[in-house]
């Protein structure tokens, strides 16, 4: 008995780890830059004076899609990405490609992950459940994307920022120009951070014939980046003038300038680990917009 019980934990130890490889759930960059643009749109929209327990509440509902709904994502790209993967050094190992997981059970894990999202999703008013229903089109296309156009990172900007229009909607249940302009600049944003990201594969990507911003802007791609960048920034603050803004507005946008101007220096697309850590120090950067919407949401007391 004692011998079964070793060999069933053995096992279950096993299963654990690899839906944690395959989920990414050992990777919260991930699920962070698909929750921080929620908690935008949520920080944007609120009043937190006056009802911050339901703000807080929203907050946690949002947190738990998006761990979900990225660890779905991750599974439906490994899926449509296994013969790309198994010739990429870096995502070879994962387990679908590496035949840790059968497709069969990936998908069983997809359809749970994602019952548990939507049991999320019927908690909010009717107009985010429609919205939520929608951004199902982004997340599950988006891996064909690399397959079809040079702007993968684009169709990711549209996908990863879609929470900050669902955000507003599920707190003002109305339309804004608002989070529009936010969602623009987050798109932007995406699209520069996505791009250092993918110099990690350039090589690997150009030989098997994915398609990427990272190629196709390679031989400028430091100037694109900071297009990009620039974009965000203007963006950011044709919100903050159309909000009102006071001066600690102005404090976090300038710190958010340092920090874009931190990762455009120290990536290096002859450096992957330069790239990775470029792109890990987004995560700074969601938390330094959402201290900026925050000085907007104070304005509006």
């Amino acid at each position: 008995m004692r011998i079964l019980f070793d060999i069933y934990k053995n096992n279950s130890m096993e299963k654990i780890k690899i839906f944690i490889q395959l989920t990414r759930l050992n990777k919260p960059i991930g699920y962070m830059l698909l929750f921080w643009p929620c908690l935008w749109g949520l920080t944007l929209a609120s009043n937190l004076e006056e009802d911050l327990l339901s703000y807080l509440y929203f907050c946690i509902l949002f947190f738990l899609g998006s761990v979900l709904m990225r660890s779905a994502g991750c599974i439906v790209n490994d899926i449509v990405d296994k013969n790309f993967d198994k010739k990429v050094f870096r995502t070879q190992s994962r387990p679908i490609p590496s035949g840790k997981i059968s497709i069969s059970e990936a998908v069983i894990y997809t359809v749970v992950l994602c019952i548990l999202a939507f049991i999320i999703l019927i908690q909010f008013n009717y107009l985010t459940i429609c919205l939520g229903i929608f951004s199902m089109f982004f997340a599950f296309s988006y891996p064909f994307m690399k397959r079809i156009t040079y702007w993968p990172q684009m169709f990711l900007g549209l996908t990863f920022n879609w929470g900050i229009i669902m955000a507003w909607i599920s707190v003002t249940n109305s339309f804004d120009i608002k989070p529009f302009i936010l969602y623009a600049s987050a798109i932007f944003w995406t699209l520069g951070y996505d791009t250092i990201y993918g110099l990690q594969d350039i090589k690997d990507d150009e030989i098997i014939g994915v398609k990427s911003t990272s190629i196709k802007f390679k031989k400028k791609i430091k100037m694109f980046v900071s297009i990009c960048y620039i974009i965000c920034f203007l963006l950011l603050l044709t919100l903050g003038i159309k909000m009102n803004f006071n001066y600690l507005f102005i404090l976090t946008m300038s710190i958010i300038v340092i920090q874009f101007f931190y990762q455009i220096k120290i990536f290096n697309d002859k450096n992957p680990q330069s790239c990775l850590r470029a792109f890990k120090s987004n995560n700074y950067m969601g938390f330094l917009i959402f201290l900026n919407i925050l000085t907007l949401n104070f304005s509006k007391l």
